[in-house]
């Protein structure tokens, strides 16, 4: 009797991992199709095949510049952008042990756009010769990622001495709040073309990035996603409490740490050139949940990642307005995305524990 209920969890356990396999393969080629999509619809009517010999390098006509240099870089960033905060939310989400935890709710974005306010704000009176010039690439992503570090380190702080999830979402809101009025007072202080840059990088936008600009972010988001990889098996103890953890021999302070930079990493390289992107990272990871219905985050990383690189391309797609020349800000299309897929988890009691 014992030998068949083995065989029974064991073929039961077969048949989640292959479900799971399954769903992840789909993902991965809905996420190429909506890629693709993203290539092909712009302002400009461009023939398929016209971007498919622009691709192979057998056409040089006047398309091969707006595809080459303008829609598969801003498909890149929605690819990477998506991923990168994604992941940063649900390693927050079990962090914090809270489900309603990310990068933008908690005000770690906001610390990354004073990071940048700072520097291109700031720029004139820090370099008075440099007049409206905007600092360089990497000034602007170390600015953003020790911006969202601060303020990371000081909520890991008040989670750890308040221990309430009310309250420190209600403290991550207030910190947002103190940071917007910090860069208010900034902006007041500007100069009329540098305010004008800011406002607009502030909207969000997954275009317009150089070369340089797009090798910046992938290498930062790299380095944010190769840390939160060595930090999986630690992050699934942590779920069952931090005294299992402790006693099983987990090092809870270098994962916190881990954890900490991490998503510094992420969200900083990601704002510094995209803008202040929300709720992708707090309603993803609770999409890789209900989809593969488990906390294990051998499956919820590269799921979050990949779901997230697919619901910021489609959000780049929408942005496009098909059949029109206007483009919406990023952030406002995120948002509208992203708060009603919270809401309807919220109200289905669909939320897979997170160790909370």
């Amino acid at each position: 009797m014992d030998k068949e209920k083995l065989l029974d969890i064991s073929e039961i356990n077969s048949r989640t991992v292959t479900r799971r396999l399954l769903i992840f393969s789909i993902l991965i080629v809905f996420a190429i199709i909506l890629f693709i999509l993203d290539i092909l619809i712009g302002s400009v009517r461009i023939p398929p095949g016209e971007i498919l010999r622009t691709v192979t390098g057998t056409d040089t006509s006047q398309w091969s510049v707006i595809v080459l240099k303008f829609r598969i870089p801003k498909a890149l960033t929605a690819l990477i952008a998506g991923a990168a905060l994604s992941v940063g939310g649900l390693q927050m989400q079990t962090i914090f042990r809270n489900p309603m935890a990310g990068p933008y709710v908690l005000g770690v974005s906001s610390g990354a756009s004073l990071g940048v306010a700072l520097v291109i704000l700031g720029y004139t009176y820090i370099m008075p010769v440099a007049g409206t010039r905007i600092p360089g690439d990497w000034m602007v992503i170390v600015s953003a990622c020790t911006g969202a570090g601060l303020v990371m380190l000081f909520v890991t702080y008040l989670a750890f001495r308040v221990r309430d999830i009310l309250t420190v979402l209600i403290l991550g809101i207030m910190i947002a709040g103190g940071i917007s009025a910090i860069v208010t007072i900034l902006q007041y202080f500007t100069s009329e073309s540098l305010l004008r840059a800011y406002v607009i990088w502030t909207m969000g936008s997954l275009g317009n990035l150089t070369g340089s600009q797009l090798f910046a972010m992938l290498f930062t988001v790299l380095a944010g996603l190769t840390i939160s990889l060595f930090t999986i098996k630690s992050m699934n103890v942590l779920l069952l409490g931090e005294n299992y953890a402790r006693s099983s021999g987990v090092n809870v302070k270098l994962v916190r740490v881990s954890v900490f930079v991490s998503t510094s990493l992420l969200a900083g390289g990601v704002t510094a050139f995209c803008g202040p992107i929300g709720f992708i990272g707090i309603a993803v990871p609770h999409i890789a949940r209900m989809l593969f219905r488990t906390s294990d985050h051998n499956f919820l990383l590269p799921a979050s990642a990949v779901a997230g690189a697919a619901l910021m391309l489609i959000s780049d797609i929408i942005s496009q307005l098909p059949g029109s020349d206007k483009v919406l800000p990023i952030n406002a299309v995120t948002s509208l995305l992203g708060i009603p897929v919270v809401i309807w988890v919220i109200l289905r009691g669909r939320i897979i524990k997170t160790g909370v």
